[in-house]
């Protein structure tokens, strides 16, 4: 709890009597009001402390989560990571794949162009098998 707060007021000599007025009922009625007025203060400091601290564990809510958040992210990252690696040994392989098929098919090619050279031409062996000409 807040202690209780002391307002000065100007009228009021040290002892708290009016300087000049009927000293009981003028004092009295302004220390009431300063009692008033000081309830007041006492209130409102109270209440700006419970939102202060409201906001306070608002605030370490908010921190929490935002660990979260980042933890998460890096989780991510890592995992992201991984896979463009996974990605970029998957695509050597497919294009060694490729590049070997390649060579494959090529060496066909160059093995049939070969023997169609070396046989006689499917016009020659016509003529051979008719006996025409």
């Amino acid at each position: 709890m807040a202690s209780g707060l002391a307002i000065a007021y100007p009228a009021l000599g040290k002892l708290g009597h009016v300087v000049g007025l009927r000293p009981t009922a003028v004092a009295e009625e302004e220390m009431e009001e300063l009692r008033r007025r000081n309830e007041e203060l006492e209130r409102e400091v109270r209440e700006r402390r419970a939102r202060e601290e409201e906001m306070r564990m608002e605030l370490e809510r908010t921190r929490a989560r935002l660990r979260a958040v980042e933890e998460a992210e890096e989780r991510l990252c890592v995992q992201l990571g991984e896979i463009e690696a996974e990605a970029v040994a998957e695509a050597r392989d497919y294009h060694r794949r490729i590049k070997a098929l390649s060579d494959e098919l090529e060496e066909a090619r160059r093995i049939l162009g070969l023997s169609s050279s070396l046989s006689p031409s499917t016009s020659h062996r016509r003529l051979l098998v008719d006996g025409s000409s």
